[in-house]
């Protein structure tokens, strides 16, 4: 396993690898994950469309999502950062959008909240600082409440993938 880009005092965030691919499947299969995330079990397809993605933010922009383990694990608890998206609909094409996904066994811990600080207060000293983008199943509360703390207010809600989500930036 590479070292990680980023560490914190529980927490370690690598990039992306090749064998991440287990472990994000496997954090994503939990019927519990999927509950704002869509309604399926993945597929070893679908994690591979989700890992090539994240790999591929990095590779073309510099900045991606992070495999997030907790210190001296091998086991992926989250997938965590700020990606380059491209959703389809202004304003979140071609943009950074944050993201984060935490195991449902590791929920309540703060886990979220401080693999995001992290990710953001390095994508703001090696990327400038500029808005970045997200949304959120408005039923998600604890999510919404994390981005509120991590300075995202809601500018707008819009259907996506069949789903409604709320719209909201951090400048």
């Amino acid at each position: 396993m590479p070292e990680p880009l980023l560490t914190t005092d529980r927490l370690e965030l690598h990039r992306p690898q090749a064998d991440d691919l287990g472990g994000l499947n496997a954090l994503m299969e939990p019927a519990a994950m999927r509950v704002h995330l869509g309604r399926d079990a993945p597929t070893l397809t679908d994690s591979f469309a989700r890992l090539a993605r994240n790999a591929g933010s990095w590779a073309l922009y510099g900045y991606g999502t992070f495999m997030v383990r907790e210190r001296g694990s091998d086991v992926i608890i989250g997938n965590c950062g700020v990606f380059h998206s491209w959703r389809g609909f202004a304003p979140f094409d071609g943009v950074a959008e944050a993201g984060w996904i935490i195991a449902a066994d590791r929920w309540g811990r703060g886990y979220a909240a401080e693999a995001m600080t992290a990710a953001l207060n390095w994508f703001d000293r090696t990327h400038a600082i500029r808005p970045v983008m997200a949304m959120i199943a408005p039923a998600n509360t604890p999510s919404l409440a994390l981005a509120a703390r991590l300075g995202f207010a809601a500018f707008g809600a819009q259907e996506f993938d069949g789903h409604a989500v709320t719209l909201l930036q951090r400048d």
